[in-house]
């Protein structure tokens, strides 16, 4: 029987490698799947060995601060490596580590697959060398990443965005009767005549302290703008109601959201959200979004100097121009986020450009089923039929 290990470092990671766990599952039932990941593999089948929780951060100063939690999730993966000896190492994302974990696989005689590329296109070129001697093929999201890898003779397959096949919308009106259900009659929608808004800070600890702050300022200051706005939060599958709890305990209009981000996302007028994959999931949703970023000075100071292209945000990037403010760092304030939130909601021509620069990036993502193009690959390099 054929062992697989998977590692996910984060909340799209884990939701993305379910995908793949299942339907390698579909495909090959008797598949021991292991991994690092969260609740979503789990469910998927796969047995978890860390919680990826735990491992959930960005940035240098971050990385430091959560060090012995890392760490302790390196030996786990070491450890599967060494004294459980998968046939196929699955890595998803998470670059910093997955890269050097890489390295021990490929010295082990172990295959790699690599699924969700390093942004190598915006920063860091240097770790092409590092995938070409330690990744055996690239599975990628994004058509253009084809290019970096295929010039660098590293095998690589387009496989579609997960988004795409995982991100079903169902309709404003559909998504606010589920999730506004207990307040409101059926298909009466009456208790809604303010604007619905998202407040989305990411899916780490460490994004909340750093956005939650801001976004409870400005949903206050909305709410005094717009009396009637209720307040959306989706809670990502690698936190809790109780993280969120401390920072809206006194706004009551603001509903926590939980097993339904996708549907808090399209009930809304308009998301502040932090830069990451829930662009994209608001472009397939069709809902306008202002993005903020916050990190760590250093880290801030660091990446000005190393990343190569002029924005953070994904819809942005595949776009290759600013549809959707970004707003990084210091620029992140209340009075920025409440003009470009009240520039949507209350300026038609600017919203009906925003949505429709959002279609054509919701158009870019394809239509292929990413987890079960991602699994027959690691079958192949399994060499299983």
């Amino acid at each position: 029987m054929s062992r697989i290990l998977f590692i996910a470092g984060e909340a799209s990671g884990d939701a993305h490698a379910s995908e793949v766990a299942k339907a390698l599952k579909q495909q090959q039932p008797g598949l021991e799947l292991v991994g690092i990941g969260g609740q979503k593999m789990k469910e998927a089948g796969v047995d978890i060995i860390f919680d990826a929780a735990e491992i959930a951060v960005v940035g240098l100063v971050e990385v430091i601060k959560h060090y012995p939690a890392l760490k302790r999730a390196w030996n786990k993966a070491v450890d599967q490596l060494k004294n459980h000896r998968p046939d196929l190492l699955i890595l998803v994302d998470y670059p910093g580590f997955n890269l050097r974990l890489a390295k021990v696989a490929k010295k082990m005689g172990i295959k790699v697959l690599y699924y969700i590329s390093p942004q190598i296109w915006a920063w860091h070129q240097s770790r092409i060398k590092k995938i070409k001697q330690t990744v055996d093929h690239m599975a990628v999201i994004f058509p253009f990443e084809v290019s970096f890898y295929s010039k660098a003779d590293i095998p690589v397959t387009y496989v579609g965005s997960p988004l795409a096949e995982s991100v079903i919308p169902i309709g404003k009106a559909a998504a606010r009767s589920l999730l506004f259900s207990a307040h409101s009659k059926p298909n009466d929608l009456s208790l809604l005549n303010g604007p619905v808004i998202g407040l989305l800070p990411g899916s780490r600890k460490s994004e909340l302290s750093r956005l939650m702050p801001v976004l409870i300022e400005t949903a206050k200051a909305l709410k005094a703008r717009y009396p009637h706005a209720q307040f959306l939060l989706p809670i990502a599958s690698t936190l809790s109601s109780q993280d969120l709890h401390q920072y809206c305990h006194d706004l009551k209009e603001v509903q926590i959201i939980q097993n339904n981000s996708h549907a808090a996302i399209e009930a809304c007028d308009v998301v502040i959200c932090s830069s990451g994959t829930v662009t994209l999931e608001a472009a397939i949703l069709s809902t306008p979004m202002v993005l903020i970023y916050k990190t760590a000075p250093f880290t801030f100071w660091l990446a000005k100097r190393l990343i190569k292209i002029k924005h953070i945000g994904l819809c942005n990037i595949l776009a290759g121009k600013t549809i959707v403010p970004e707003l990084i760092q210091h620029d992140a304030n209340l009075d920025n986020i409440l003009s470009h939130a009240c520039q949507i909601l209350e300026d038609q021509t600017y919203r009906e450009q925003m949505l429709k620069d959002l279609a054509w990036v919701r158009a870019q993502l394809g239509a292929q089923k990413t987890g079960t193009e991602v699994a027959a690959l690691a079958l192949q390099l399994l060499g299983t039929p």
